[in-house]
């Protein structure tokens, strides 16, 4: 590589909180990017010489044989194969645990308020700790839910999850996520998911940062199929932004930190391995910008299943329910005639846990709260909200504001031991206290 070339190298992968990042976009489709021109070979991945003095690596997220519409895998060309770094050495995980856990699922419901950590020295991996979980990685099933709390970037170090991917959900702080295929920049309001065992480094372009991160075991998430809606709505295939490639050509001490079948390890490495100069194919991650999810609902009357904001999901079995839905809850308007506008009350064969990122949720919460409700607990709106809708005019009415998402999964929901020590939202069942029985009185039928 020539000196011309080095120097271009640096300025194009040096990156500050000013640098504006360019994407591609159009998830599931097969892409190529290159960060030095020449890069990508025509018609053939392994070369006998890859150009610049690079070598060919292929990435495989799913099985060699799966079908061509959901295999996932890509090629990269790097300065140095993955093969080169240390021995791994099991390392303490923190508050960082793995499902199956001890204590068993529990049928009532629980709020916890915003996360804020009070070690004012950790980074994006240190600084996460597990709330709940079901399934397990050994059994490639299931999902965890994790807060994370940063005051720092992830200097010299690096992370790959192997157990799952894993949707990244910033609440305050933008992120910049260093993949081996790109950068992409993050903030409340986008969520963006990094494949299975991907190396990936967290830095922060403001002073600290907290969100969450759901681990995801099963199937790759994918975009739902649109069935009677037809080929536009909800999420589009444009909408969803992929990085170009970008590397870093370093040489220095990093620590490969490496999430393996629920435990941590960790491994020496005498250069970044953030060093792929280009790749192709189908395996990468992206991000998506929740403002452009486009909501659908009642026409006439009544009320949508949640799974009418379905826009990424981890299928398990179609009539069980999935392994994981993620679901957007966006500004939207409500125009149901004779209708309890509300969702209404639910005893549902999936379990629930929302995230309140913005807008108005009741007295009860803030942004940044959480809520866990099992499969088949039951749940829906307060004793106030009843009244109040049942008493509302049926004008038009737009949800201003409004971003929550919603994970469903067939399986139960395990809560871990610092579940007990997050802050809980402690009247959250008082919300349905004081309801009044109609039946009977002037408003309800005559008993005889």
């Amino acid at each position: 590589m020539s000196t011309e070339n080095s120097e271009r190298v640096d300025d194009a992968t040096t990156g500050s909180a000013s640098e504006e990042l360019i994407y591609q976009s159009g998830l599931g489709n097969e892409l190529e990017t290159e960060a030095i021109p020449g890069t990508l070979t025509v018609g053939q991945n392994s070369p006998q010489r890859v150009p610049h003095g690079l070598v060919s690596e292929l990435i495989s997220g799913t099985t060699f044989t799966a079908p061509r519409a959901h295999n996932r895998r890509s090629y990269v060309f790097r300065i140095r194969p993955s093969v080169v770094h240390g021995r791994f050495e099991q390392i303490d995980g923190g508050n960082l645990r793995t499902p199956p856990f001890d204590a068993p699922p529990s049928p009532n419901n629980y709020c916890w308020g915003p996360f804020t950590s009070t070690v004012s020295d950790d980074d994006f991996i240190s600084g996460m700790a597990t709330l709940c979980g079901n399934g397990s990685p050994h059994s490639q099933s299931g999902m965890a839910v994790h807060v994370y709390a940063a005051t720092r970037s992830m200097h010299d170090r690096v992370f790959a999850d192997t157990d799952g991917e894993m949707l990244i959900i910033p609440q305050t702080g933008r992120i910049r996520i260093f993949t081996e295929m790109g950068k992409l920049d993050l903030r409340l309001g986008e969520v963006a998911v990094i494949p299975k065992g991907l190396k990936f480094r967290v830095d922060l372009l403001d002073d600290s940062a907290t969100g969450l991160v759901c681990e995801n075991f099963g199937l790759p998430l994918r975009l739902p199929e649109l069935g009677l809606i037809g080929t536009n709505g909800l999420a589009n295939v444009a909408d969803f932004e992929i990085p170009v490639a970008a590397f870093e050509d370093q040489e220095r001490p990093v620590q490969l930190v490496h999430k393996f079948a629920g435990n941590l390890w960790a491994a020496s490495l005498e250069h970044s391995p953030l060093d792929v100069v280009g790749w192709r194919g189908s395996l990468y991650p992206f991000k998506y910008d929740l403002d452009r999810f486009v909501p659908m609902g009642p026409l006439s009357v009544d009320h949508p299943d949640p799974s009418i904001f379905t826009f990424l999901t981890s299928p398990s079995d179609p009539i069980l329910g999935p392994n994981m839905d993620v679901m957007a809850l966006t500004p939207r308007w409500l125009v149901a005639e004779r209708s309890f506008r509300p969702p209404g009350y639910h005893r549902n064969c999936v379990g629930e846990f929302s995230i309140f990122l913005a807008g108005e949720f009741g007295k009860a919460m803030e942004p940044g709260s959480t809520t866990l409700t099992n499969n088949w607990t039951p749940h829906g709106p307060g004793t106030r909200t009843l009244e109040m809708a049942r008493a509302m005019e049926l004008s038009p009415q737009k949800v201003e504001d409004q971003k929550i998402l919603l994970l469903e999964s067939r399986f139960p929901m395990q809560l871990t031991q610092f579940a007990d020590v997050m802050p809980q939202v402690s009247n959250y069942a008082a919300q349905w206290e004081g309801f009044t029985k109609r039946l009977g009185t002037q408003e309800g039928i005559q008993i005889r």
